[in-house]
C-alpha cells in the first residue's frame, strides 16, 4: 500500500499540548505552521517547526496573512481562554480550511463547537485521564485504541495462565464475544490462527466490545 500524500498543518496556540502536537507532526516530516501571541512560545519551538510566527488567532487578518487558509488542517489548540478559541475556530473556517480540529476544556465548550461544525473536538485531559485510568486498573492492559461504537483494540500482556494455550481455543476468547488479531513476541508479529500458541509476555491484541474485553481482562485477574 502507498503511503498517504503528505499533508500541511497548522496549529494555532502552542502551550504544552499545541507545542507537542506541532513538533511531533513536523518530526513526521510534515510541514507545519505554529502560531502564538507569546513569543517565548514560538520562540521555542522555532526550530523545530517548518515555520512558527507570532499572531493573534483571534485577528481573522493576521491569519489570512499567516497563510492560514492554504493549510489542510488546524488545529486550534487554546483551551484555557474559551472565546479566543471560539474566535479562532471561526476565523479558520472563513478562511475556507476544509478540516478543523479543535482542543475543548470541558463538555459544554464541547457542544458549542460542535454547533460550528468542527470536523473533531478534543478533551483532550479528559481522553488521557480514561486512557490512563485503563491501564492503572488492570495492569495486564499495555494499551487500547478505540474504534467507535463501542468497540476497541487492546493490548494484552499475556499473563502466566495463559502460556502454552492455543489462541483458536474455544474455550479460551468465544464466551467474551473476542477477536484475536495477532501476537507479539518481542520485535515479531505473530498471525492468529489455529497453530498460534501464547507464550508468557507475549502481547496479544483483542478487537471487541468495551464490556466484553472488562469481563476477558478481569477473568483472568480473578485466576490470578
Amino acid at each position: 500500500m502507498a503511503p498517504s500524500p503528505m499533508r500541511s498543518f497548522a496549529v494555532i496556540g502552542l502551550g504544552t499540548f499545541g507545542s507537542t502536537v506541532a513538533t511531533e507532526l513536523a518530526r513526521f516530516g510534515n510541514p507545519v505552521l505554529g502560531i502564538d501571541s507569546d513569543e517565548r512560545r514560538v520562540n521555542r519551538v522555532a526550530e523545530d517547526l517548518t515555520e512558527a510566527i507570532i499572531a493573534d488567532g483571534r485577528d481573522e487578518n493576521a491569519l489570512r496573512e499567516a497563510g492560514v487558509g492554504i493549510y489542510d488542517v488546524v488545529l486550534v489548540a487554546i483551551g484555557e481562554d474559551l472565546e479566543s478559541n471560539i474566535l479562532c475556530t471561526m476565523n479558520a473556517r472563513l478562511l475556507g480550511v476544509k478540516t478543523v480540529w479543535v482542543k475543548a476544556v470541558n463538555r459544554t465548550h464541547h457542544r458549542i463547537l460542535s454547533k460550528l461544525g468542527v470536523d473533531r473536538v478534543i478533551l483532550a485531559e479528559q481522553e488521557i485521564g480514561q486512557h490512563i485510568a485503563q491501564m492503572l486498573h488492570n495492569p495486564l492492559v499495555r494499551d487500547y485504541v478505540s474504534l467507535g461504537n463501542g468497540y476497541h483494540v487492546v493490548d494484552l500482556q499475556v499473563p502466566e495462565q495463559l502460556d502454552g494455550q492455543h489462541v483458536a481455543d474455544k474455550n479460551l476468547l468465544p464466551p467474551f464475544d473476542l477477536v484475536a488479531l495477532g501476537q507479539m513476541r518481542e520485535q515479531t508479529f505473530i498471525p492468529c490462527n489455529e497453530d498460534a500458541i501464547l507464550k508468557t509476555e507475549d502481547k496479544l491484541l483483542l478487537l471487541g466490545r468495551r464490556q466484553d474485553l472488562r469481563r476477558f481482562a478481569e477473568s483472568l485477574r480473578s485466576a490470578t
